[in-house]
């Protein structure tokens, strides 16, 4: 093996290894943009496609979380959708507490609330049982729901 060949070896592997440290860094941030997603969408009792596009859409579009794969970010999502249809008490818990990590990162809270109110309206209806979500998933983040209009 010549020595530029070792060269790109080298850099393969550490461009692999800046690859997994950027998705352990922000798996927090995935965890609770995909908790918030799954309690919003779960409000008003039902997921419809709608929202669940405009989910994968905002994840796809979003440099902070094109790191991770659709199926990352579906992954997540069926997770928390899995434990509130299953249990909503522990499993609301288990979302506002991934949520709660992100309380001390405002930029990072912000977008997520965005995210989440672009989730809600996306069939059409940002109805009463969504905005009651919304104001708590706000409140956890530690914003101010009245930034979001809520």
């Amino acid at each position: 093996m010549s020595f530029n060949n070792f060269l790109n070896n080298v850099k393969d592997k550490m461009s692999d290894l800046k690859t997994a440290a950027l998705k352990f860094k922000n798996k927090e941030f995935l965890n609770a943009a995909m908790a918030g997603a799954a309690l919003i969408a779960l409000a008003d009792g039902e997921i419809s496609s709608s929202e669940k596009q405009k989910m994968v859409k905002f994840i796809e579009n979003h440099e902070a979380l094109s790191i991770f794969t659709t199926a990352d970010v579906i992954n997540s999502f069926q997770e928390f959708v899995t434990q509130i249809e299953f249990d909503k008490d522990i499993g609301d818990a288990k979302g506002y507490a991934a949520l709660g990590k992100l309380k001390s990162n405002n930029e990072a809270s912000r977008l997520v609330m965005r995210m989440i109110i672009s989730i809600a309206e996306a069939d059409g209806n940002f109805d009463a049982d969504e905005k009651v979500v919304a104001v708590k998933i706000a409140r956890e983040l530690n914003l101010n729901p009245t930034d979001f209009d809520l």
